[in-house]
């Protein structure tokens, strides 16, 4: 008798769990095109946007973040919490997955919780170097654990790791035309390349290091800069005199990433999971520069991790305004540094790691 195969993939929050969690969704459609895929995320977060976009069906939690401090928010989170879980029950009972994918966020603790009490195999895909609290807590429980880095069984069973690497979305790893990509962002192909990442919301830090720059940028014809200065601070920073240079092409918002990672000579970075894989996958050389604002300092962990097996050079977020800027320069200078990172970036590379996550579901269904 025919069985149609359902996956609930819950989670959320950032681009680093609701694009990896699109890929791995895409990637067992491939695996299995009639799969019933459905999504569980958190209310107002971007995944409840994005996931639609990308045709899956999603349901939102009302659920949130604790605070690190007593405040009356944690006290209204407790109530959210159980209604949560209540919710994220019935979800489970209507739906009846055959198999539950916990990428972390706010929704995954509740779903993943729930799927434990109701014992339907659970795979938990951790980006990080540094196990996030959920993913510790329900690790136990866990049938499959989809990491990225090395030295994972710090964290959880070593039995149950796999290393797949962290799925990135698909224009992240067809060839794409340089100079089509330097058309598309209005640059020249015959000049350095520097391209600054600070994320949708943009970097504080990151920003204030450039717009430094304007005195030195004026002068060298043969620089120039792709600079996502974020949503949030765009109409602060297109108010400054770098703003005006035709060598500095400012944005809020990159859209076509691929195209970006395609014309960086080096790249600016914050060391989030999804961009470090990113970087990878686009073999781009990058000086990282981990945000201090995330939880156990995990992006920190992320860049000394890459660090480590000599694909990135980085800057603490304290010591930018002072080191930043020259580290760039000299990694700009340097062709022979540079290829010695693409090298390492190659060998780190995982284009199939959507892939290897689909088989990892589909193996705990068929089992099951």
């Amino acid at each position: 008798m025919f069985h149609l195969m359902k996956v609930l993939i819950s989670g959320g929050g950032t681009g680093g769990h609701v694009f990896p969690a699109i890929a791995i969704a895409d990637a067992f459609k491939e695996l299995h095109p009639d799969a019933d895929i459905l999504f569980v995320g958190a209310q107002g977060k971007m995944e409840m946007k994005e996931v639609p976009k990308a045709g899956y069906k999603i349901i939102g939690l009302d659920i949130g973040g604790f605070q690190r401090k007593f405040t009356m928010h944690n006290v209204t989170l407790v109530y959210r919490l159980i209604k949560s879980l209540l919710q994220a029950n019935r979800i489970l009972k209507s739906f009846k997955p055959d198999v539950v994918v916990g990428v972390g966020g706010y929704a995954s603790g509740p779903i993943l919780r729930m799927s434990a009490w109701n014992d339907i195999p659970f795979v938990i895909q951790e980006q990080n170097s540094y196990a996030g609290v959920t993913n510790k807590i329900m690790a136990s429980k866990a049938s499959r654990i989809c990491v990225a880095f090395e030295h994972m069984d710090r964290f959880f069973e070593k039995s149950k790791l796999v290393d797949t690497g962290n799925p990135v979305r698909r224009e992240f790893i067809v060839p794409v035309n340089r100079i089509n990509a330097f058309q598309y962002y209005g640059l020249d192909p015959n000049k350095k390349t520097i391209c600054v990442f600070g994320g949708s919301l943009g970097a504080r830090t990151l920003n204030e290091v450039i717009a430094e720059q304007y005195e030195m940028l004026k002068h060298r014809d043969d620089l120039q800069i792709l600079w996502q200065v974020g949503r949030q601070f765009i109409d602060e920073f297109a108010l400054t005199p770098i703003a005006q240079l035709k060598n500095v092409k400012m944005l809020a918002f990159i859209d076509r990433m691929d195209l970006a990672y395609a014309i960086a000579d080096v790249a600016i970075a914050r060391a989030g999971a999804l961009t470090i894989s990113e970087l990878a996958a686009t073999h781009t050389v990058a000086v990282l520069v981990p945000s201090p604002n995330v939880a156990e300092d995990h992006q920190r962990k992320n860049a000394e991790s890459m660090i480590s097996q000599g694909a990135a050079r980085m800057v603490l977020d304290k010591d930018a305004k002072q080191g930043l800027w020259k580290e760039v320069m000299s990694l700009l200078d340097d062709q022979l540094s540079q290829e010695k990172i693409k090298s390492a970036l190659k060998h780190l590379a995982k284009p199939e790691a959507a892939k290897e996550i689909a088989k990892c579901i589909d193996q705990l269904v068929e089992k099951n």
